[in-house]
């Protein structure tokens, strides 16, 4: 005769009486949270205590979860990082149009983007936030070359040397001009230009661009051109009405100062760009500041 086994009976699983769900969370929330903090702020110091000294640590202890915080208090925290500087957003690939009808501008080369932005500081209340940025083509990789991420390295090196100083980006003085380098067999597009201020700033950021992709820069492939309309003064104040809303017309070509903050190599066939040097500390960069 078989015999019949019957299983135990699992042991009742219960709550304690006392059991504060809200302290449960903070319990189990704050060290994920405090987890990703320390990951974002990874360029202080390991050893790090809670201080105001600079912005980065003053924008550490803002971010940073405690056992007494209230739930307002954890949501705004939440929202700084992941919202406002943009946590959240690492590593999304943002694209916009049909997916099916993309194709590569230059099928099989990656392309180098450099990237400018305003300091925060010098934007006037209420203005408007400059950026800017240039790439070229790395002609002499395609997306399938074994040495792809060795190169990307060494490129990467070559951005952090000439682009950074002190940990801070260059500064570029974008403006009126609009200087254009054509030299289509070393990557230059007929399109790359740069908006500069004097024509010297431009050629630099040209200059900078060869030296990191190993090519001779060649000043008599410059043009610039400059247009008889001035530049921009001061903010903006004339609207036009979109769609039932009122907008701001655009600054043309306004006189700022933008710093390099980081550096990424679109690479055909790969989702996501690949960070080279990131001074914002919000990617995930092959090399580090």
């Amino acid at each position: 005769m078989t015999k019949i086994i019957v299983p135990a009976s699992p042991p009742e699983d219960s709550l304690p009486d006392n059991f504060d769900p809200f302290e449960h969370l903070q319990a189990v929330y704050i060290p994920q949270h405090n987890a990703a903090v320390a990951l974002y702020f990874k360029d202080l110091p390991t050893d790090w205590k809670p201080n105001i000294a600079s912005p980065r640590s003053a924008l550490r202890v803002a971010c940073t979860m405690t056992d007494n915080d209230n739930q307002l208090m954890m949501n705004l925290r939440h929202h700084l990082l992941f919202d406002l500087l943009g946590y959240g957003k690492s590593g999304l690939s943002i694209f916009y149009g049909s997916k099916e009808n993309y194709d590569p501008p230059v099928v099989g080369h990656p392309k180098i983007v450099f990237y400018f932005s305003q300091d925060i500081a010098s934007v006037p209340v209420g203005g408007t936030v400059y950026d800017a940025e240039c790439s070229v083509r790395l002609m002499k990789l395609q997306n399938t070359s074994e040495d792809l991420l060795q190169k990307l390295i060494e490129i990467a090196n070559e951005v952090k040397t000439k682009f950074v100083h002190e940990s801070s980006g260059i500064i570029h003085a974008k403006g009126n001009l609009c200087v254009s380098y054509h030299d289509t067999v070393n990557g230059f597009a007929k399109g790359s230009k740069i908006l500069a201020n004097a024509e010297t700033s431009a050629i630099n950021i040209y200059q900078l661009i060869c030296d990191c992709i190993d090519i001779v820069f060649d000043e008599t492939k410059i043009t610039v051109h400059d247009p008889k309309k001035p530049s921009t003064v001061g903010i903006p104040t004339t609207t036009q009405l979109i769609m039932g809303k009122t907008r701001k017309l655009r600054a043309y070509r306004p006189v700022v100062n933008v710093r390099f903050r980081y550096a990424y190599a679109i690479i055909p066939g790969n989702p996501s760009p690949t960070f080279l040097v990131d001074t914002t500390h919000r990617y995930k960069p092959l090399v580090k500041i």
